[in-house]
């Protein structure tokens, strides 16, 4: 997807947090639509503007950042969300992968860590901040791990990478079909109840890169 045709909307309850992110990203060719310093306002505009991206602070009055995820996964929006966060705790990072959160980066990270974050989601894939990759395969998530077949990692790993079930199975030879199969087995395995639920499953428990 080029810049032209990514819209990201910020959300943080520091204004100035949001509106330094909301420079730096259309500085670099990214279309924000605006602001919100709650996640009651987030949601509304969300819902309104359909941005391809929202990038959300964790804690915000009203509704944090998962939460908000929550409620657009729920409702079937397909903007992806971004988790924009201080805190590096792995419950907060399992929970955030389990609202549907695509991407989550910390704030001590450079914005060009934000702009990464922004194209790598927008492309359909999920994106981790490294720093935080360590974390989420600590004991504490290793004890939710879910066993998959080699061929069910191969698909996560290609519709993590954006591909198509058609796309999928021209890259692994075999029919579209059997991407489902192998596809609904993993969503299963994993208690997914969506394919973009699954692959970030899969990611934040280190079955797939």
């Amino acid at each position: 997807m080029s810049d032209e045709e990514i819209t990201c909307f910020v959300a943080d309850d520091h204004p100035v947090v949001a509106e330094l992110v909301a420079k730096y990203l259309a500085e670099h060719g990214i279309a924000v639509g605006g602001t919100a310093r709650d996640g009651a306002e987030a949601l509304a505009a969300i819902a309104e503007l359909r941005p391809t991206v929202a990038l959300l602070d964790l804690r915000m009055p009203r509704f944090g950042g998962i939460d908000v995820a929550r409620r657009l996964h729920g409702s079937g929006s397909r903007t992806a969300v971004i988790l924009y966060t201080g805190y590096g705790e792995t419950e907060h990072l399992l929970n955030a992968l389990d609202a549907g959160v695509r991407g989550i980066v910390q704030k001590e990270a450079p914005l060009e860590e934000v702009l990464r974050a922004v194209h790598t989601v927008a492309e359909g894939r999920v994106y981790i901040d490294p720093i935080l990759s360590p974390i989420l395969v600590s004991p504490q998530a290793a004890g939710r791990l879910k066993t998959l077949t080699g061929r069910q990692r191969e698909v996560l790993a290609c519709i993590a990478d954006g591909l198509t079930t058609d796309e999928v199975a021209k890259a692994l030879f075999i029919s579209p079909d059997t991407v489902r199969v192998h596809l609904r087995n993993a969503m299963a395995t994993l208690e997914a109840d969506t394919r973009t639920h699954a692959v970030a499953k899969a990611i934040r428990q280190s079955l797939i890169m």
